[in-house]
């Protein structure tokens, strides 16, 4: 890995098309886009201006991992281009870890969010309404308890240093047509599924994680962005949890967890965020991922 965090990318040869709340993205051609995930640390939807050294190349080989772990279950925005072929020798070298070349597509502007488990903002929800985004769950549970099933809780997409705002699944319906709705509904229900038998076996629990879907030429529904990764999904050490309480995490959590503690209205500009919180986060992206994928 490299001894530095990096921050931002500047490539010589390819143009910008955007910066995100991680990823800086390039046009290779008119069909295909280069991802860099970086190592800039985003909560509460501000991007902070404290980076998580290696943060990019972790979340980069565990999205790669489960890319090929569910290409069988739905196809995903991967290609098989090779990125020397784009860059310049020592622009491979900083990228090499932390980039894909993917399919350029139509993003579907919904985030499609599985919930395993009541926690986070479905936690303050459900002691709000007794429900989370509109579904009715038993009266009584407790926190982080498990879900008789896992449920989908969809969200806006929003830009940079906006918020998400939760939907019901009928404006999911208005925005996309009932057939894409339910496809991405079923479909992401069917990956956290799929990934929490996994992790679950090797003693973590996938509490809540979210997928980003677009279309392709033929109108098809492409898994795309990054999936199961620390930053996109609550991680808990299986033989850590019990209901009742929040579980320690492998994900970022832990860092959204210090932010509460601070006298800070969740809006730009962030807060510093101190040396022994960046290495302990660091720590344990690299923890989740070596129990993943061994």
């Amino acid at each position: 890995m490299n001894d530095s965090a990096i921050y931002e990318t500047h490539l010589e040869h390819l143009e910008l098309i955007a910066r995100g709340k991680v990823r800086d993205i390039y046009a290779i051609d008119a069909e295909h886009l280069l991802m860099v995930a970086t190592d800039r640390f985003s909560a509460f939807d501000v991007v902070f201006a404290d980076p998580i050294p290696h943060k990019g190349e972790l979340l980069t080989e565990v999205s790669n991992f489960w890319f090929a772990r569910t290409a069988g279950t739905i196809a995903n925005h991967l290609t098989s281009l090779d990125l020397r072929d784009y860059v310049s020798a020592a622009e491979y070298r900083l990228l090499k870890n932390r980039s894909v070349i993917v399919r350029r597509l139509k993003t579907l502007p919904v985030e499609a969010i599985v919930r395993g488990y009541v926690i986070g903002s479905g936690w303050k929800d459900y002691q709000a309404t007794g429900s989370i985004c509109g579904i009715e769950l038993p009266a009584g549970l407790l926190q982080a308890a498990k879900l008789p099933e896992p449920i989908f809780t969809p969200s806006s997409k929003a830009e940079v240093g906006d918020h998400d705002i939760n939907v019901s699944f009928d404006d999911v319906i208005a925005k996309i047509g009932a057939d894409k709705a339910e496809q991405i509904r079923d479909k992401s229900i069917q990956l956290y599924l799929q990934a929490s038998d996994y992790a679950r076996e090797r003693g973590i629990i996938i509490a809540d994680t979210k997928f980003e879907f677009g279309v392709d030429e033929n109108d098809e529904v492409i898994l795309i962005d990054e999936i199961l990764t620390p930053d996109s999904s609550r991680y808990w050490p299986a033989d850590e949890y019990r209901p009742g309480i929040s579980p320690p995490s492998f994900d970022k959590q832990f860092v959204r967890d210090y932010l509460e503690t601070l006298d800070w209205d969740k809006t730009p500009p962030p807060p510093k965020i101190p040396v022994d919180i960046i290495e302990r986060s660091q720590q344990k992206y690299q923890q989740v991922r070596d129990i993943l994928l061994g």
